[in-house]
């Protein structure tokens, strides 16, 4: 006799490093009962352009929409990067910065200008992450993730995406361990997991996730 079916949980996003970053956390926390699939995977559908003021509006926006398309769970992560000298900027741009969407090197080398002559001292940022899981019975759930650190000043790394190359986090963030002055682009995918923004948004959502896998 076979198991029950896996319930199907969309993640709306197209960006597929974002994707296999958040398809790598909801295995790492032991999600079981819950198949997740992108929007490649799934017919097209009109999608509200992200013009919302806050990572949670965006976040809430996408979650509705996917849901509302397909009938599925959707999970949607608004995120970007917020400077402390650019007074939180380029926060809900950060994907957009240089003018062309999903640029992220033009992005990287826009932001690195505009803070050539910030001092060490100064440099300060946070990663933000906004996720959102709405549910086909009606259910809406948005939390916030930070991940703090600094601004270095030439690109180091070859993992992760969009402003990695360019953030050293927090040493005192790193349960357990150090990150020993890399930039996220230098961890290793589960260092990285185990710290980011992304991933302290969604450990806020674990429980409902679990329920969705079992039917709750």
């Amino acid at each position: 006799m076979s198991g029950p079916a896996a319930t199907t949980l969309l993640v709306a996003s197209r960006n597929a490093k974002k994707l296999t970053e958040l398809r790598r956390l909801v295995v790492s926390e032991g999600i079981e009962g819950v198949t997740v699939i992108g929007l490649d995977e799934v017919p097209a559908f009109p999608e509200t352009p992200e013009t919302g003021a806050t990572f949670e509006d965006n976040a809430l926006v996408k979650a509705v929409d996917g849901c509302a398309a397909t009938g599925f769970a959707c999970l949607a992560d608004d995120s970007g990067l917020e400077v402390d000298a650019l007074r939180g900027m380029p926060g809900v741009l950060s994907a957009r910065w240089s003018g062309r969407h999903g640029d992220d090197e033009a992005n990287l080398r826009l932001l690195l200008g505009q803070m050539s002559d910030v001092p060490d001292e100064r440099r300060g940022a946070a990663f933000v992450s906004a996720c959102a899981l709405v549910t086909p019975s009606g259910g809406q759930h948005v939390v916030r993730g930070e991940w703090r650190g600094r601004i270095v000043r030439e690109p180091l790394g070859e993992n992760g995406f969009g402003y990695d190359p360019i953030f050293v986090p927090d040493d005192d963030d790193m349960s357990g361990g150090s990150v020993a002055g890399r930039t996220a682009a230098q961890l290793a995918p589960a260092e990285k997991d185990a710290i980011s923004h992304r991933s302290r948004a969604l450990e806020q959502l674990l429980a409902v996730l679990r329920d969705l896998g079992t039917g709750s």
